[in-house]
């Protein structure tokens, strides 16, 4: 519930700071609809098979590497509160590493086309772990946030990643570290070159939230309190990123 609890509350609390916020749902669970407090999640994109088709070509034969995506979000996306945009990218049952086919050629340049503009934020739920990083979507992110858990299970995790997306071309990394932290938890991330942004403090009514399908920052508490700590630091490291460029 961690990385897309915060995925979902980040980009409220930066539409609510006047960002135009783009979420995109690439995970298999396909739960950052809730966590935004949206009840009418759109379609995911793979379901449109004929339009992926008729635009990247049809698998089998020869596709275009850079299919027409500009008109994608406003489409086929929705607009929850805040006015927070969300997408649906759905899975790619061949999507392993080195697959070529039509849908994930899609779906890179759409991610090329929403990442690369200006004025805005662009989130992705990813799926947990390094599966998602094979298919090269994330390409070109400026920023990538590592949800830690308490344990030496997910540190490994982390540096299993941050491997994986500096090979892709993903320079710069963040962790945020879930239902608390300790003196151990840090000096793995630190020796692993990965800053920390914050801790998100276990609360109960982030349980509440999520058995009652209501949006965390709609809820509130002291996980929200702390989320929002997350957001100001990471709008810093943002900002000195973007003057390094």
């Amino acid at each position: 519930m961690g990385k897309t609890t915060f995925s979902g509350t980040l980009a409220r609390m930066l539409a609510r700071d006047g960002y135009d916020v783009l979420t995109i749902d690439a995970d298999a669970d396909m739960n950052l609809a809730s966590s935004l407090g949206i009840d009418n999640p759109p379609r995911p994109l793979t379901d449109y098979k004929e339009m992926i088709d008729e635009r990247a070509g049809a698998e089998g034969g020869v596709f275009k590497f850079n299919p027409k995506v500009d008109d994608i979000v406003e489409e086929f996306g929705v607009i929850g509160p805040d006015g927070v945009k969300m997408l649906v990218m759905g899975t790619i049952e061949n999507g392993g590493s080195g697959c070529m086919c039509p849908a994930s050629a899609f779906l890179r340049a759409l991610l090329r086309h929403v990442v690369l503009k200006d004025n805005s934020a662009v989130i992705l739920d990813m799926e947990a772990g390094i599966e998602h990083l094979g298919r090269g979507t994330t390409r070109g992110i400026d920023l990538m946030i590592i949800v830690v858990e308490p344990g030496m299970r997910s540190i490994e995790t982390a540096a299993r990643i941050k491997n994986l997306a500096s090979g892709i071309g993903i320079k710069h990394f963040a962790a945020v570290v879930n239902k608390g932290s300790s003196e151990q938890v840090l000096a793995h991330l630190e020796e692993l070159d990965i800053p920390v942004l914050g801790e998100i403090t276990y609360d109960t009514e982030l349980v509440r939230a999520d058995l009652e399908g209501v949006a965390p920052i709609d809820v509130g508490g002291v996980a929200v309190e702390s989320m929002e700590v997350i957001k100001n630091r990471l709008l810093k490291m943002a900002h000195n990123l973007s003057n390094n460029f």
